[in-house]
C-alpha cells in the first residue's frame, strides 16, 4: 500500500464549506478560510466537484496557488460528473450548497467518466496531479458499478502516477467494508460512523488496521450535535434536527468530560485518533475563526482516564 503520509498538521482541512454548504461564503471570506488554516500548520487539504459544483476545488486551487507543491497534499473525488443545468435556480434544495444550478451532478462511475472527472478536477484545482482520490459515495447510486469500474480505473490512475493513493469515501459502513476488501484501497474516507456518540464503523476500522488501509474519520461531531460543549434542543444530527435522545446521551458524555477539564468537542476530536487505522481526522470550516477553534480543541490534552470514566459508565462501548 502507499507510503504517503496522511497525518499533515493537527487535520486535514475539508472543503465543503467554502464550496458555499447551506449559506454563502465571500470569496475573501474563502481564502482567508484556508490562510488560517495553512497559518495553523494544516498542510492536507480535502475537497470535492460535489462541493458547491466545483467551486470549492476552485477556491482551494487559487488559495494554494502560490505554496510549494511538495510542502502539501490534496484530495478530490470521482463519481460525479459536473454537466450544464437550468441556470434559473439554486442548488440548495438538491445538493444543498448556495450556488447557482447553471450546473449539475451527473453519477458516472464508468471508467471514461472516472477520467474525466479527475481531469476537470485537477483543471479546477490548477494542479497536474492530486495526492489521493477517492470514489465518491458509490453506495448512493450503484456500490457494484463502483467497485467494479470506478475502483479499478483509480488503481490505474495510480499505477500511471496521476494519483498517489486512491480509496472511497462515504457514510455506509456495508460500502466501504466491501472497498477494503477488494484490496484496491490505500485509504477510506469514513464519515460520521465511528464518533464518540457511535461506533458501527469499530469493527471496519479493525480491519483496515489488519489490512494496512489508512483511516481518515470525517464527520467527528456528527454534523454538529458534538461541536457544541452542551448541545441544546435544534442540535443537528446527520444535518437533521437531533433526536432528543441523542442530545441527552452527548449531554451525558459532556458532564463526564466536564469532570476531566475536557469539552465535549475537545473530546470529539480526540475519539478518533486512538484508533491505529485513523491516519488522520478531516475538519470542514467556513472562517478563520472556525478553523483556529478547531485548531485550539485539536491541541486539547485529553487524559487517558476520561476514556476509563466514559467506558465505566456505559456511555462508550467497547
Amino acid at each position: 500500500m502507499t507510503g504517503l503520509d496522511f497525518d499533515r498538521g493537527p487535520f486535514w482541512f475539508g472543503g465543503a464549506g467554502i464550496g458555499n454548504l447551506l449559506r454563502t461564503v465571500s470569496e475573501d471570506d474563502a481564502r482567508t478560510t484556508v490562510d488560517a488554516a495553512w497559518d495553523a500548520g494544516v498542510r492536507g487539504f480535502d475537497t470535492a466537484p460535489h462541493y458547491g459544483l466545483g467551486l470549492s476545488e476552485r477556491r482551494l486551487g487559487a488559495a494554494l496557488a502560490d505554496r510549494p507543491r511538495d510542502s502539501f497534499l490534496v484530495s478530490t473525488k470521482v463519481g460525479r460528473l459536473l454537466v450544464p443545468g437550468r441556470g434559473d435556480g439554486d442548488d440548495l434544495a438538491s445538493g444543498g450548497f448556495a450556488v447557482p444550478d447553471d450546473t449539475v451532478r451527473q453519477w458516472d462511475p464508468s471508467p471514461s467518466g472516472v477520467r474525466r472527472s479527475l481531469d476537470e478536477s485537477l483543471g479546477r484545482l490548477g494542479l497536474d496531479h492530486v495526492d489521493v482520490a477517492y470514489l465518491h459515495d458509490p453506495d448512493v447510486y450503484s456500490l457494484t458499478d463502483g467497485l467494479t469500474q470506478a475502483l479499478p480505473t483509480l488503481a490505474e490512475l495510480r499505477d500511471e502516477g496521476i494519483v498517489r493513493a486512491v480509496g472511497v469515501g462515504s457514510n455506509s459502513v456495508d460500502a466501504l467494508s466491501a472497498a477494503v476488501e477488494t484490496g484496491l484501497c490505500d485509504v477510506v474516507m469514513l464519515a460520521g460512523r465511528y464518533t464518540l456518540l457511535e461506533k458501527p464503523a469499530a469493527a471496519l476500522v479493525a480491519r483496515c488496521a489488519e489490512l494496512g488501509v489508512a483511516v481518515v474519520a470525517v464527520g467527528v461531531y456528527n454534523s454538529g450535535l458534538l461541536g457544541q460543549e452542551r448541545p441544546a434542543a435544534g442540535a443537528t444530527y446527520d444535518y437533521a434536527e437531533a433526536p432528543v435522545a441523542l442530545i441527552d446521551r452527548a449531554n451525558a458524555i459532556a458532564d463526564v468530560c466536564e469532570h476531566h477539564g475536557v469539552t465535549l468537542p475537545e473530546a470529539a476530536l480526540a475519539f478518533p485518533r486512538r484508533a491505529p487505522a485513523v491516519a488522520a481526522i478531516a475538519l470542514g470550516a467556513q472562517s478563520a475563526e472556525q478553523v483556529r477553534s478547531n485548531v485550539a480543541r485539536a491541541a486539547a490534552d485529553v487524559p487517558e482516564a476520561l476514556w476509563d470514566d466514559l467506558r465505566s459508565t456505559g456511555l462508550l462501548a467497547d
